[in-house]
């Protein structure tokens, strides 16, 4: 545990020497002796595990202190796998963000101008926090006073972001693995997964079929309204960035409800389709899988 970690923008080296821990000044990072700056000349230390943006002071202690901290949080040795996903999920969900605001590095590969402002995230939060030019008590004591609720911002965030993970979406990926690997008892085509409870998926689905490598990819997924107790049958997105669907469901379905639509697609019970085809209904579990079946042969 570091006893003492200190983050400031005016001092002497000589200072700094005397210090247990220097984040995000001096210009050097080393480990071995906490100290973690990002800002020196030929600094380029990277998360590693597939992401690439370039880190920022809160990355490194991230990736230094990141895993000891979530197994404390979750009760479990460093070496736990479920650590090992929930460490990097947050860094992907959470840190990442941080570490490439720090930099300058821009989210989207383009030179166009955003389509509206977006000042809601961590490090617009915390820079609002910053004295006011206007304020006449521009002190040392008000500054120190805005950084130490700027930390309980950061920190308590940081702590929300991994109980989320531990709590939510740690067990909602323990079910998705489960029902991805059975799909085949679902339909022989295994491109439609039954999720037997249900919980946030989609996410989970994009990165499990490509971690397991799963072809063909799942065109839908049924699960239970939990209530109306009718069933859903949902095509997958293209990705998780996109409405459109892998497999939209049947054109002649869209818009259609109940008795009409059970007429049109020769499958009874059937509750509706919407209109963009990305998501169906039946009052029926033996229902839903029927119309799952169906629109893979349109």
């Amino acid at each position: 545990m570091i006893p003492l970690c200190v983050c400031f923008y005016a001092t002497g080296i000589m200072l700094l020497d005397t210090l247990d821990a220097v984040l995000d000044v001096g210009g050097v990072y080393d480990s071995s002796q906490d100290r973690y700056d990002h800002h020196q000349k030929g600094f380029d230390e990277v998360f590693g595990h597939g992401f690439n943006s370039k880190l920022s002071s809160a990355g490194l202690i991230y990736k230094h202190y990141g895993r000891e901290i979530i197994a404390k949080e979750l009760q479990l040795d460093e070496t736990h796998e479920d650590v090992n996903h929930v460490y990097l999920a947050v860094y992907k969900n959470f840190v990442e963000a941080i570490d490439a605001i720090d930099n300058g590095i821009n989210q989207y590969d383009t030179d166009q101008p955003p389509k509206y402002v977006n000042n809601t995230y961590l490090s617009s939060r915390v820079g609002r926090l910053n004295l006011n030019w206007m304020d006449p008590d521009q002190s040392a004591e008000k500054e120190n006073a805005a950084f130490q609720q700027a930390m309980i911002v950061a920190g308590s965030e940081f702590l929300e972001s991994v109980h989320f993970h531990a709590k939510s979406w740690l067990p909602a990926r323990s079910i998705v693995i489960d029902c991805l690997k059975s799909r085949g008892d679902i339909d022989p085509s295994g491109e439609i997964m039954l999720l037997n409870k249900f919980c946030p998926w989609k996410l989970h689905l994009f990165e499990l079929e490509e971690e397991l490598k799963i072809d063909p990819s799942v065109k839908y997924v049924i699960y239970q309204d939990d209530r109306s107790k009718s069933w859903r049958i949902q095509a997958v997105a293209v990705s998780p960035e996109k409405f459109e669907s892998r497999k939209p469901l049947p054109i002649p379905w869209r818009g259609l409800q109940d008795d009409e639509l059970s007429r049109e697609s020769g499958i009874p019970c059937c509750v509706f389709v919407h209109m963009s085809g990305f998501i169906g209904g039946n009052q029926t579990y033996e229902g839903a899988l029927a119309m799952a079946r169906a629109s893979l042969k349109f």
